[in-house]
């Protein structure tokens, strides 16, 4: 039998990885398949990369460490799992779903609050709030319940899990802008959820961690506020920042991220070294000033879609203005799907230090990946 949290890591993976199919595969395969994971295979090719499913057990589903999860693993995945997606959250975890935020009816513009059920004291609680990834063209806010889960469950935090507009919706900075109007609206709605409005952490996965990675240096920045939803009084700064995998410098990514249909010449509505201004106005690195918030950076050494290059540029930028920084690479790892359970550890150890105060030490050691690791 399962232990506890065996069953729950079970469990929430099924809630995300049931995989919608493309054309070319059998219409009983499409029938066996989840809606929750039709609506985070976007692009329709009856397969999840780790871009579009940010879950912490990928590498699990993923049998034959491809990269990529296909039907077949999925529908293997769910034969052993033997339960249905209703049953993703714990017990122990209280879930109010798709909350809009912005004052609009746009699906995307919702967040998943996670509450625990038994909280350590009565005082209001810190607010940990994830940010998907997918290249801004992919991803669903649902895929945050896995990192949020451990955090809430222990009584101490609340999780937060944020959609926003994807860049075939509208281009930049209708993201920024919808992340704002959702640290905005938890502050508003402080009291309601007895949470915590002074000490709100951010954390995110590639273009998760570029999102992330803004809301930590605009904080100061009031042409990046936009004006969504009822609460524009309140700010949308943050307390501290886990930026993970996310590009940092749009201009200097290189390579095939210049190419006109790259994620990110889609994000600013044009190819970026055409668009040198708009790449400029995305980029978290332009902001950086020595207002900006404490960060802690994780990314792998042999990442082959986020250059490792665009996280040492931050915390260098960071470093030299006197802004709590520090990156930790995760040695040998790729684009995310880091096995190693020393990289969860740290990242609580940076928000308890951050939004509990506790007095902790976090290593700046470069974690080992474990083998067989896609890039």
């Amino acid at each position: 039998m399962m232990n506890h949290r065996r069953y729950f890591l079970t469990i929430l993976c099924l809630a995300l990885t049931g995989i919608g199919t493309s054309t070319s595969h059998a219409q009983t395969a499409s029938q066996e398949t989840s809606p929750q994971f039709k609506r985070l295979d976007r692009n329709r090719d009856g397969k999840l990369t780790d871009d579009e499913f940010s879950g912490p057990l990928f590498r699990r589903i993923d049998t034959n460490q491809d990269g990529v999860i296909s039907v077949a693993e999925d529908q293997a995945f769910t034969r052993r799992a033997g339960r249905g997606p209703a049953a993703a959250v714990t017990t122990s975890v209280q879930a109010e779903l798709d909350l809009p935020y912005a004052g609009t009816d746009n699906p995307r513009q919702t967040l998943d609050l996670y509450l625990p059920k038994t909280r350590k004291d009565d005082k209001p609680l810190p607010v940990v709030v994830f940010i998907h990834g997918g290249g801004w063209q992919n991803g669903d806010k649902k895929g945050g319940y896995g990192p949020l889960a451990p955090l809430v469950e222990s009584g101490q935090y609340i999780g937060v899990s944020v959609g926003y507009r994807l860049s075939g919706e509208a281009i930049w900075p209708a993201q920024i802008h919808d992340c704002k109007a959702a640290i905005r609206w938890l502050r508003g709605n402080a009291k309601r959820y007895n949470l915590d409005p002074d000490k709100i952490g951010v954390t995110g996965t590639s273009a998760g961690g570029h999102l992330v990675a803004m809301l930590g240096t605009t904080g100061d920045v009031p042409e990046l506020e936009g004006q969504l939803g009822d609460h524009l009084s309140h700010s949308s700064s943050v307390n501290c920042v886990v930026d993970q995998y996310g590009p940092t410098d749009l201009l200097s990514m290189g390579g095939w991220h210049d190419d006109a249909n790259s994620p990110e010449s889609k994000l600013v509505g044009g190819t970026l070294q055409e668009n040198p201004k708009a790449a400029r106005n995305a980029s978290p690195i332009t902001y950086v000033s020595k207002n900006d918030s404490p960060f802690l950076i994780i990314h792998g050494t042999d990442d082959r879609v986020v250059p490792l290059d665009q996280s040492e540029q931050l915390h260098e930028a960071l470093s030299k203005v006197g802004v709590e920084s520090m990156l930790v690479p995760v040695q040998g790892g790729g684009h995310g799907r880091f096995s190693s359970p020393e990289v969860a550890k740290r990242l609580k150890q940076f928000f308890d230090k951050h939004l509990l105060g506790k007095e902790v030490t976090i290593s700046s050691e470069p974690i080992p990946q474990r083998s067989n690791n896609p890039k």
